[in-house]
């Protein structure tokens, strides 16, 4: 069996999973490979383990690859695969299990270095100077949390150990399951308009891309801040773009780009007041751990006879 392992950036995936365990012939691949480029890199190859979204396997791609036969990807679902497209072909897709807790630990990080303006203060200590501007205190603030789910919720509840109040919105919050995950259900308009910072942590989806609009953005307070650690999509970035360099708001801080890796001449890297994360909320040790260990676990299944952790059309989530 010859499998590639995509985007391995690091150079961490053979040391984070037994992979001499599977009979099979291994190529880790430490670079991206642009979509046009893949089914030439693919060819032969019976399967292929993706690391999220970082490619995409449109029904392009895996119309051209004859000889896949799985695909494995990290995390518990994976909207740039054609799940449709896979299934027609009777390949098998399958996913892992995530550790979560980065994103959560990082949207923190991101919180308070916007909030006591770490990137700035870093930048001028090596650069030899002094302090740069005041900072502000969460306590008494309100958190406002888009998508109240696994790791909204996980957020939501390290606010209160800063003097938080939490409030809460999405299109299908209740009340009851608001104050569950620790918070109190507002409109939308409300949670824009009188937050102090403002966390997505939606699903992205035909129904919530770009939830983050012109018109929310520009409900903010100019002293608001806002994070997004979860997908590019939910936030209409040119808006965002240009509230920032209106002064508009005080800050935002993004882990998830629309193109990955982001180009090195993208306008995004010189916007003020705009902290930028690699798009690490879930490259940890732990997590990657996880992903890897359990790629092993799936194709090993896949190779006795008996998939496990499946994704199909149906039903294209691990939960």
């Amino acid at each position: 069996m010859k499998i590639a392992i995509l985007d391995d950036w690091l150079d961490t995936a053979r040391d984070l999973a037994d992979w001499d365990q599977l009979d099979a012939d291994i190529t880790f691949v430490t670079r991206h490979i642009r979509e046009e480029d893949l089914a030439q890199a693919l060819a032969g190859f019976d399967a292929v383990c993706l690391m999220r979204e970082r490619t995409a396997l449109p029904r392009s791609v895996i119309a051209a690859l004859p000889d896949l036969r799985l695909i494995v990807t990290a995390g518990r679902r994976n909207m740039r695969i054609d799940l449709e497209a896979a299934a027609e072909r009777g390949i098998i897709v399958c996913g892992t299990e995530s550790h979560g807790g980065g994103t959560v630990e990082l949207t923190w990080a991101l919180i308070l270095a916007l909030a006591q303006r770490i990137p700035q203060n870093d930048a001028a200590m090596k650069a030899g100077g002094w302090q740069t501007g005041l900072g502000t205190l969460l306590a008494g603030r309100r958190l406002g949390v888009v998508g109240l789910g696994r790791l909204g919720s996980r957020v939501a509840a390290i606010a209160p150990a800063f003097g938080m109040e939490v409030v809460a919105w999405s299109q299908n919050l209740t009340d009851e399951a608001a104050a569950t995950g620790g918070a109190r259900r507002v409109s939308k308009h409300e949670l824009f308009a009188t937050a102090d910072v403002v966390t997505v942590h939606l699903t992205l989806s035909e129904r919530t891309r770009h939830i983050v609009d012109a018109a929310a953005i520009g409900a903010m307070r100019p002293s608001a801040f806002l994070v997004n650690a979860a997908r590019a999509g939910l936030v209409e970035t040119p808006a965002l773009v240009a509230a920032l360099q209106g002064n508009r708001i005080a800050g935002a801080a993004i882990d998830v780009y629309d193109e990955e890796p982001l180009p090195a001449d993208d306008p995004l890297r010189g916007v003020p007041n705009l902290v930028l994360t690699p798009h690490v909320g879930y490259v940890s040790r732990e997590n990657m751990g996880v992903f890897y260990r359990q790629m092993v676990e799936n194709i090993a299944a896949f190779q006795a006879g008996a998939p496990i952790r499946r994704l199909t059309p149906d039903a294209p989530s691990l939960g």
